[in-house]
């Protein structure tokens, strides 16, 4: 059975999540982490650049940072389900500390090889697949199901945060301090979150561990499970269609996008087109919490699916560049509102004995199939043009929308749909 939620009418009050204290400082340690997970993004990518040239070291780097959520997502939700969340939380802190220094000692001593490149940035991608489900199983217990969709709203905007902030900072510090010095500030970075677990008495399982050897026959078990709740398996797929079909893949292509619009590509104009989606993200978040918009059902997550391949149609068909920044920061919006609201319904709807393993399977669909988006926006755009390929990449995205909100729509859209 499904953990109800809250049945009262009535929208919880602006920032919700954030009046809890213990919630508070776990959305700073997660923001503060992500944004030193970007941080070593742009010191190593640059770094490996530098010493290498090697456009199959740069595609790789960004190949193993998703590759571990698809293959391994599901094995860290059951060890999620099974270990205590700090600790797992906390292992995947000091693998990134861990990498982090690895960098700096291998450039401050000039033995920095190609091949210890390609395990630095298999160990980084692995510490991010073992922190997800450990993080969201987290939220849960921490906030409760009365704010469930605010803790997770919030956190999504935290990460977005630090993925707009990282590359700025990390720029930063790495002009200032140089990049050997830089990655042993970063590694201090991700400490908050490690004495956060330190000092909390949360386990991310509330009522006890599930045992669970994490094999593969126990997936298939659990997602043909969640086939017979059509909300679940629709709020699990649907991020999967969108990170398969386009995800971030048209960030790569941006400097095309750039030319394009008619703007300089390495000039204001471009940084501006990259920034402008993960802006939208963030002032969707803040005005979604402040106004206590859309609680979560699962129509409104398609509808606000549709809505954002709209808007990403309509950057790709833009000539406009001031509409093509409307359009992304519009789709920024759209993107964290329907994503943190089919996560919330994810945790809402799984069964307790599941919640870790059917949070890792959706970890695995939103985030580790976005490493099939570089063929379908980047591969395809070489053949018929960056344009079209994102466009129609969207428009099978908007079709897929369309046809899980018509399976979903008998469905009960929430618990609280049925309390009613």
């Amino acid at each position: 059975m499904s953990t109800p939620a809250p049945s009262s009418a009535q929208a919880p009050p602006a920032f919700a999540a954030l009046r809890n204290r213990d919630f508070a400082w776990f959305f700073v340690g997660n923001m503060l982490s992500m944004m030193a997970d970007n941080i070593e993004h742009v010191i190593s990518y640059w770094v490996i650049y530098d010493l290498f040239r090697s456009e199959t070291l740069q595609g790789f780097a960004v190949v193993s940072h998703w590759l571990p959520f698809l293959v391994l997502s599901w094995y860290f939700g059951a060890l999620a389900d099974r270990f205590d969340c700090r600790r797992v939380m906390q292992w995947s802190q000091a693998l990134f500390m861990s990498v982090s220094l690895a960098w700096a000692v291998l450039l401050f001593t000039g033995r920095l090889e190609m091949w210890h490149s390609v395990i630095l940035l298999i160990l980084h991608g692995l510490a991010g697949a073992i922190w997800n489900p450990a993080r969201q199983l987290m939220i849960y217990e921490v906030v409760g199901p009365e704010t469930l969709q605010s803790g997770i709203r919030l956190l999504a905007t935290g990460r977005q945060l630090g993925i707009l902030f990282g590359p700025a900072v990390g720029g930063g510090i790495m002009l200032l301090l140089r990049p050997t010095l830089a990655l042993c500030v970063n590694a201090l970075i991700y400490l908050p979150l490690v004495i956060w677990c330190q000092l909390v008495s949360y386990t991310g399982h509330g009522s006890g561990r599930q045992s669970s050897r994490g094999s593969w026959a126990e997936a298939l078990s659990a997602l043909w499970g969640a086939s017979h709740n059509r909300i679940l398996l629709a709020m699990i797929l649907l991020p999967g269609f969108y990170a398969f079909f386009v995800g971030n893949a048209f960030q790569a292509q941006m400097p095309g996008f750039a030319l394009a619009l008619g703007t300089d590509e390495m000039g204001f104009g471009y940084a501006a087109l990259l920034t402008a989606n993960g802006a939208g993200a963030v002032t969707g978040g803040l005005l979604l919490e402040t106004f206590g918009f859309l609680r979560a059902r699962a129509s409104t997550a398609m509808v606000l699916a549709m809505l954002w391949c709209v808007a990403m149609v309509a950057f790709a068909a833009t000539s406009e560049y001031l509409l093509a920044l409307v359009f992304l920061f519009f789709a920024g919006v759209l993107n964290l509102a329907f994503l943190s609201m089919a996560q919330t319904l994810v945790q809402l709807e799984a069964p307790v004995n599941l919640r870790g393993r059917l949070i890792g399977l959706y970890n695995m669909s939103a985030q580790g199939l976005r490493s099939f988006s570089g063929i379908t926006v980047g591969f395809f755009g070489a053949v018929v043009g960056i344009h079209w390929s994102l466009g129609l990449s969207t428009v099978v995205v908007l079709v897929i929308a369309m046809v899980l909100f018509l399976v979903t729509a008998r469905a009960v859209k929430t618990p609280e749909a049925a309390a009613g």
